[in-house]
């Protein structure tokens, strides 16, 4: 059973990356990623695509919704590295880390390609 489910922008070079990251971080296979433009995400018919597309959405094993960086912060600290997202939950930087996090995801495909030079992936593209 997974402790959380992540569900994710697959299109998204960043994003992809990150999840790669957890996962190869995930050595007691704690956390399942679910890109939310392939066909196992249409199995979550509670999460809703359109908001799933805004930010990032995840359910606990009780079932619960968890958005944002909650996510990040709760996934990397289930693989042993939630020092390093703390700092972003802390009162007083939390709001201003939100209002970050809800700036990026909008415009994440432009900053990808900032970073990357690649501003969406395709099915070959993202799955190194």
């Amino acid at each position: 059973m997974y402790q959380l489910t992540v569900f994710y922008d697959g299109t998204c070079p960043l994003c992809a990356k990150e999840m790669r990251a957890l996962k190869q971080q995930d050595k007691n296979n704690v956390i399942k990623t679910i890109d939310i433009y392939s066909e196992v995400f249409s199995e979550y018919s509670n999460i809703d695509p359109k908001a799933a597309n805004t930010v990032l959405h995840a359910l606990n094993q009780k079932g619960e919704l968890i958005l944002g960086l909650d996510v990040t912060y709760l996934a990397w600290k289930l693989v042993g590295k939630g020092w390093l997202y703390a700092p972003l939950r802390w009162p007083g930087i939390k709001v201003i880390a939100d209002w970050c996090y809800l700036h990026f995801a909008k415009n994440r495909y432009r900053v990808s390609y900032w970073l990357t030079g690649v501003s969406r992936c395709n099915k070959t593209s993202c799955s190194k």
